[in-house]
């Protein structure tokens, strides 16, 4: 009777590993060598516990028997030739340990040891950097800076136009209390990028000093950093016509869309751009709709410049321009310039540690200007993106050119998440103010996803 039983229960055991091995063969070809391996752990281990069950305590040498048995390395193991000496030998350890943790199930043939996976991931790293650093200097050497017999044709012609209307202005309007115009922007402070197509033509205002106040937009009733309102003063001594801007006067504020429609009259109104340009060899036209009064230039068969004509004064040390604000409830509100401080500050600091701060704004917008879904981003949030990072305390060296293009993405989409985007010069003020909530959101997500693939902004076939 007790052969009979030993019998049965080795007919059973063998009976058990043949659906064992069946199982685990089969899982090889349906999972794969990796997903074999994890369900042979689990597999393995019910069969332990089984083993242990049918095993007697008078019976040691069926305890040894059946303790060898649950131990040994199924017979898939060694049919694979994916699997060498060393998989095995990392198999049957795990086999030993029999981890319950789920983010074991990654065994130790598939996951090398901690030192060596972090000096591995460290390579990694820094052959993406390299990569993205290589990509982002070609990119900007091919795609961004502008060649210097471009700018200087586009400068040329921006100084002849800039003459004639001088001299029409004086001409028509002599009693106009102006400074000398002058030509301004990118264009002059080499952060242009792509071609040489914008310029600003600045139109300095003469305001009495005794006549006129600003009051700051965040101590008005609107509340909005950044832009102020242009008050008429002292009309009980000199009244309304005492200054030449009194014609410009909405409610007791000088208004930056009235004076601007002023010059529209004349500017585009008034004067005969064909025959100017025909003497100039030029094809001049005014900007029909635009935003600001703005003049397209075409002054190559390949090459159109655009000159926004801006309005501008300074007051109280502070310097306001006729941008309007894009909202209509603000458009008696004269815009705050931050401009020449902001480019003063980034140079000074490329200066100071040979740094890429202005390449890697270049950078930025020329994605941006290339990408439909960013040409809401202004040069001037761009600029103090970047001149919010410098002051994190990182090296802004040639070298670190990628991680700080990366860092820079997360700045701005830290910024855009939060809905604020302060001012470097002026914390107060929200660069973000002039951008609805759905465009904010539009611009978080593309950059959120450009973070995990940077080259998608610097593609240049969209």
């Amino acid at each position: 009777m007790a052969g009979a039983g030993e019998q049965k229960g080795k007919k059973e055991e063998n009976g058990l590993g043949t659906a064992i091995d069946f199982v685990l063969s089969n899982a090889r070809v349906v999972l794969g060598v990796g997903g074999a391996a994890m369900l042979g752990i689990a597999t393995l281990a019910v069969k332990r516990m089984y083993d242990r069950a049918i095993s007697a305590p008078a019976s040691p040498n069926r305890a040894n028997l059946s303790g060898k048995r649950s131990w040994e390395e199924p017979s898939w193991l060694g049919s694979s030739s994916r699997l060498n000496k060393d998989m095995k030998s990392g198999v049957s350890r795990s086999l030993q340990t029999l981890p319950t943790d789920p983010c074991a199930f990654e065994t130790d043939t598939l996951r090398p040891k901690p030192s060596v996976r972090k000096c591995q991931v460290d390579m990694k790293k820094a052959r993406l950097r390299l990569s993205m650093q290589e990509k982002l200097f070609a990119y900007y050497r091919r795609h961004v800076t502008i060649p210097p017999g471009e700018q200087a044709l586009a400068k040329q012609a921006a100084v002849d136009i800039c003459s004639e209307l001088r001299t029409i202005i004086h001409s028509k309007l002599p009693d106009m209390p102006l400074r000398d115009m002058y030509l301004s922007g990118s264009l002059y402070d080499d952060l242009q990028v792509v071609t040489a197509d914008h310029i600003q033509l600045m139109v300095p205002l003469v305001l009495e000093r005794n006549l006129w106040s600003c009051v700051p937009g965040e101590e008005t009733i609107l509340n909005l950093p950044g832009f102020c309102l242009v008050r008429r003063e002292n009309l009980e001594y000199f009244p309304r016509g005492g200054s030449y801007w009194d014609r410009c006067v909405v409610g007791g504020y000088l208004s930056p869309k009235v004076v601007v429609e002023t010059f529209e009259k004349l500017v585009a109104g008034s004067i005969n751009w064909s025959a100017i340009g025909s003497v100039l060899d030029y094809v001049i036209r005014p900007m029909v709709p635009s935003e600001t009064l703005a003049l397209e230039v075409q002054y190559e068969a390949d090459r159109c410049l655009i000159i926004d004509f801006l309005p501008c004064l300074a007051i109280d040390e502070r310097f306001l321009v006729a941008r309007p604000h894009r909202f209509a409830q603000y458009d008696a509100m004269w815009q705050l310039s931050l401009r020449p401080a902001e480019t003063a500050r980034l140079r000074s600091l490329d200066q100071q540690d040979t740094g890429c701060r202005s390449v890697c704004l270049k950078i930025l917008k020329a994605a941006c200007k290339r990408h439909p879904s960013l040409s809401r981003l202004s040069a001037s949030q761009l600029t103090n993106v970047v001149l919010n990072t410098s002051e994190q305390g990182t090296s802004w060296a040639q070298e670190a050119l990628a991680d700080r293009f990366l860092q820079v993405l997360r700045e701005l989409v830290g910024c855009l998440e939060r809905g604020v985007l302060p001012s470097a010069l002026e914390p107060r003020i929200n660069l973000l103010s002039e951008l609805t909530a759905a465009e904010v959101d539009e611009l978080g997500y593309t950059l959120y996803c450009a973070l995990s693939e940077p080259e998608l902004l610097l593609r240049t076939d969209i």
